[in-house]
C-alpha cells in the first residue's frame, strides 16, 4: 500500500539534514578548520592519557573494538540476516537490498578515506593501531549502517515490544560504544567518529528511501 503523502516529508527532511550535516563536517575536516582541529586534539590528548593510565579498561575496549564491534563482525552479521531472509522468508529483494547497502556503505567509506587522506593521531606510547586514513571512522560508520538497517527491518516487520527494546538497546550501545572506543584507543579524532555516525545514518536514510520508492513503484510491498 502506498503511504499517504503526509508520511513522506519527514524521511526526506531527515535525509536532507543528515546530508547537509555530513557535507559541512566533511568540509571542515578537509579544510582543517582550526577550532575543530584544536577541539579534536584536546579531547584526544585527554582520552589518551586515561587509556595509558587505565590499562584494564583499555584492554576491555580493545577486545570490544577488535572483535565484537569490528567491521568484519558487523558485515558477517549483515550476511547472516540476509541469508536468513532468503531461507526463511524467500525475501530475495530485501536480502539483496541489505547486502548491497552494506557493500555500498563500505565503498563510500573507503572512498572518503582516500579522498580526505586525514592522518590518524600519533602517540609516543600508543595503546592500539589501525590502518588506512582517519576520516571517517570505519568501525563507527559500519556499525551505524548495519545496526540502522537491521533496526529498520525489525520495525518494519512489527516485532514484539520486548524484542524491539532489546534490539534498540543493543544497537544503541554498539553504535555509541564503538565510536567512543576509537577515541579512547587513540586511533581516531573525535570528528572522525562524528563523521562515521553522520555518514552511516545518511547511508541508512538513503537506503530506506530507495527501498520504499522501489516498493511503491511496483505497487505492492516486498516480501
Amino acid at each position: 500500500m502506498r503511504p499517504p503523502p503526509s508520511d513522506r516529508p519527514a524521511p526526506l527532511l531527515a535525509t536532507a539534514v543528515l546530508a547537509l550535516s555530513s557535507a559541512l563536517l566533511l568540509a571542515l575536516v578537509a579544510g582543517e578548520w582550526p577550532p575543530l582541529v584544536a577541539m579534536d586534539e584536546d579531547i584526544a590528548d585527554a582520552t589518551h592519557r586515561w587509556a595509558v593510565a587505565d590499562h584494564g579498561t583499555t584492554q576491555v575496549l580493545r577486545v570490544l573494538a577488535d572483535w565484537v564491534w569490528d567491521p568484519l563482525t558487523m558485515r558477517l552479521l549483515c550476511a547472516v540476516v540476509a541469508v536468513w531472509l532468503v531461507w526463511r522468508h524467500s525475501a530475495w529483494w530485501t536480502a539483496l537490498w541489505l547486502a548491497l547497502t552494506c557493500a555500498l556503505g563500505t565503498v563510500a567509506q573507503q572512498s572518503l578515506k582516500a579522498a580526505v587522506g586525514r592522518t590518524r593521531p600519533v602517540w609516543p606510547d600508543p595503546v592500539d593501531s589501525a590502518h588506512y586514513a582517519a576520516f571517517p571512522s570505519g568501525h563507527t560508520m559500519t556499525a551505524t549502517v548495519v545496526c540502522g538497517l537491521l533496526l529498520w527491518l525489525l520495525h518494519r516487520c512489527g516485532t514484539r515490544r520486548a524484542i524491539w527494546r532489546t534490539a534498540l538497546a543493543a544497537a544503541g550501545v554498539s553504535v555509541v560504544g564503538v565510536g567512543l572506543t576509537r577515541v579512547w584507543l587513540g586511533v581516531h579524532w573525535p570528528s572522525d567518529v562524528l563523521g562515521g555516525w553522520l555518514l552511516g545514518a545518511l547511508v541508512v536514510a538513503l537506503a530506506v528511501l530507495a527501498y520504499e520508492w522501489e516498493r511503491d513503484g511496483r505497487g505492492h510491498p516486498h516480501p
